[in-house]
């Protein structure tokens, strides 16, 4: 059997950078699909007098976070490393904890949101700096839009939980 020679990668950043990016991103991918779960979980099962807007915005976000962890996984890819696609490996490299069992009364569902999209922003916040300093442009472009999702949704929830 002919042995395989994969091309080295040669982008400008050097293999230890590329590995921490990418273990960095891979947590990063890990925050935004255990919130895409959340956030999906807590649309179909939101009740009470709230629920058409509640349903309505939780959709609208449950469809931004699943939109985003494609580029993130495929930058992970990018960096010549293995994305996580596993609810297993999600579990241990998430900083936002899993959903509720049973799902809470609908302004809980707002906070746990708030919490988690402020969650998944610092982990993209703690990872730029590294991106910055290897000149790795794009995925510090993809954490800048990121942190900038995550902080506006963080406001627009918080904002219904203001009297």
């Amino acid at each position: 059997m002919a042995k395989s020679t994969a091309p080295t990668i040669n982008i400008g950043i050097s293999e230890k950078d590329r590995a921490a990016i990418a273990k960095g991103l891979s947590h990063l991918l890990a925050d935004t699909y255990t919130l895409y779960l959340t956030t999906h979980n807590f649309h179909w099962n939101v009740t009470g007098p709230m629920f058409n807007t509640l349903h309505t915005m939780f959709m609208t976000q449950y469809t931004e976070l699943w939109t985003a962890v494609d580029p993130i996984a495929e930058r992970i890819r990018s960096l010549g490393h293995p994305a996580p696609g596993s609810y297993a490996q999600f579990g241990k490299l998430a900083s936002v904890p899993d959903a509720p069992v049973k799902p809470p009364k609908a302004l809980e569902m707002v906070r746990i949101l708030v919490q988690g999209h402020e969650a998944v922003a610092r982990t993209a916040r703690n990872l730029f700096p590294l991106a910055d300093k290897a000149g790795d442009e794009p995925t510090a472009d993809l954490l800048t839009q990121r942190l900038t999702v995550h902080e506006q949704t963080a406001w627009m929830l918080r904002s219904l939980l203001e009297e």
